[in-house]
Order: structure tokens, then sequence, then C-alpha cells
């Protein structure tokens, strides 16, 4: 099983980012199964832009859904 340190001060760039090391997965494939751009995963993982609430919906389904545990 997977572990992904998370805190409050721990942006979605960096979430996003263990994410897809932990799945081995490019932007470009975490883009399709999250509905998304390419761009809109760049953006987040560059500190950018935020997630929407829908798509902080999605990631959290994807992390249960490849039994990613989240440390608060």
């Amino acid at each position: 099983m997977s572990y992904i340190c998370y805190n409050k001060s721990m942006e979605y760039s960096e979430i996003i980012k263990r994410i897809r090391f932990e799945m081995l997965i490019t932007q470009e494939e975490m883009a399709s199964l999250l509905g998304v751009s390419f761009a809109t995963i760049n953006r987040w993982e560059n500190g950018k832009h935020q997630p929407t609430m829908k798509a902080k919906r999605k990631i959290k389904e994807l992390i249960k859904k490849n039994r990613i545990e989240i440390e608060e």
C-alpha cells in the first residue's frame, strides 16, 4: 500500500505530483483519468491554479480507487 504524507501546509501541486509518482502516470494520463486537460494538470503542479471542488472530489476518488492513503 502506498502512503502520501499530507499536512495542512502541503499544496495541491505537491499532492498531484506525489499521486502521479505513486501511480507511475504522466500528466496526460492523469488529465484523462480526472476529465481535465493536460494544461490543467500542469497548472496545478506548477502552483498556478488550484483544483476546483469538483476536481478535488475526483482526486479523492482516484486516491481511494488506487489505495493511496493520505495521512493528515
